[in-house]
């Protein structure tokens, strides 16, 4: 039975654990189990182990980037390999990678397996938000989403939770706490390829290349996404270490706080998305990081103190949260067989900016981490700008506000 092949319509006849509703979930709760680990550990780590600045630590980030960029791969990929078992190999990939992690403790090692793990990390992303859009209805799929938000702030939490715990009551090393990071992610990997049938989603996936003019705003939006997020992750949490001095069990207790936060605001969010469409609340989110970033640029300019910082790197972290209603803008705008091919594409758009961003902020942070948050200020800004041009209900011939206006300008024929 393992091996059958299972349309989504008859996977009702399954027990439930074994549908694909609860394989997403399965998934949402392995990734970021080794993923946070990793991210958890990261700033601590380069800085004891390889006397990293913020040069070195753009530069990593920059090849961590380079297979989000290369993410376009994954059509190529799924001619010969179905989503499902492509997915859940990126994801064993991560999880192998982070466990060795600290293994390699010099410039170049640690460069080689961040590659590594950022192939399994980028490519699973890449499958996974593919399969949620196959699988979940346009109605069901915002809810979804935000419980699967939930779910994976769970595990984070769980992860998080027991490095702040044992850290220090134990003096954990860095090896042991990646090798058991990694390993839970790489054997839910394992378990989840051996349990569960492969199913097969209702509208059969293009696989070549798809580029459509229609769809220019998502492109754009995931274009400016890609290069906001990159000073959140790369400069918000090396701050926290840099300029406050926090150590791994105060920088994993505040990712502790924002995973807490994500798993009781995570599934109301999607609510919102439903309710009140996704401008509304990509308009929110982007008024909130203009705020957030500038208020970070002040930590510098005014002197505030590490309880503003800790203040801040939450909200940040809960307003990112709230970039999936980009994902359902692109599913009710979308030709169903495009999701795949137009996973992959956004992937690598999303990535542009993160192949360069990351090394040449790094040069810019050694002379003004104010100008640093200052430039994703004004990027969070020019989202907005795009977000007012999504129609309250987006569909298919109604992608932009701007076609639709000329739509209905348009002589009768």
């Amino acid at each position: 039975m393992k091996n059958a092949l299972f349309p989504i319509s008859a996977a009702r006849d399954l027990p439930l654990w074994r549908r694909p509703e609860s394989l997403l979930f399965l998934m949402a709760f392995a990734m970021p189990i080794a993923f946070n680990t990793w991210s958890a550990l990261l700033n601590n780590f380069v800085i004891e182990a390889a006397g990293f600045t913020g040069v070195e630590i753009g530069w990593l980030h920059t090849v961590r980037e380079i297979p989000g960029f290369l993410a376009i791969g994954v059509i190529a990929l799924i001619i010969f390999i179905r989503e499902q078992v492509l997915g859940l190999s990126a994801l064993l990939l991560l999880g192998v990678a982070t466990a060795i992690t600290a293994h390699f403790p010099s410039l170049g090692g640690i460069l080689t397996v961040t590659m590594l793990s950022s192939i399994g990390f980028h490519y699973y992303e890449t499958v996974n938000q593919s399969l949620q859009l196959q699988w979940l209805s346009k109605e069901r799929a915002p809810i979804v989403i935000g419980r699967l938000m939930a779910a994976g702030s769970a595990a984070s939490l769980i992860a998080y939770g027991s490095l702040v715990i044992t850290w220090r009551t134990f003096d954990l090393s860095y090896e042991l706490v990646y090798l058991v990071g990694g390993g839970i992610t790489a054997a839910i990997a394992i378990f989840a390829l051996i349990a569960y049938p492969q199913f097969e989603a209702p509208n059969p996936q293009a696989k070549k290349l798809i580029l459509k003019r229609r769809y220019w705003l998502y492109y754009a939006l995931q274009f400016m996404a890609g290069a906001r997020r990159q000073i959140f992750v790369v400069f918000a949490a090396f701050m926290m270490v840099e300029r406050f001095g926090f150590d791994v069990h105060q920088v994993t207790a505040l990712f502790l706080i924002n995973f807490v936060v994500n798993i009781v605001v995570a599934p109301y969010m999607g609510r919102v998305v439903a309710r009140r469409g996704e401008r509304f609340v990509l308009m929110f989110e982007y008024t909130g990081l203009v705020l957030v970033f500038l208020a970070y640029g002040g930590l510098y300019w005014f002197g505030w103190g590490v309880i503003i910082a800790a203040g801040l790197y939450v909200i940040d972290h809960m307003l990112f949260g709230l970039a999936f209603a980009l994902k359902t803008y692109f599913q009710k705008i979308a030709d169903p067989e495009d999701i795949a091919p137009t996973a992959a594409v956004a992937f690598t758009i999303n990535h542009i900016a993160a192949v360069f961003l990351p090394a040449a902020l790094g040069y810019l942070w050694v002379t003004s981490p104010g100008g640093v948050f200052v430039l994703a200020a004004a990027l969070a800004a020019g989202s907005f700008g795009l977000a007012v041009l999504i129609p309250r209900h987006p569909e298919k011939g109604r992608e932009t506000l701007i076609k639709i206006m000329r739509t209905s300008r348009a002589p009768a024929q």
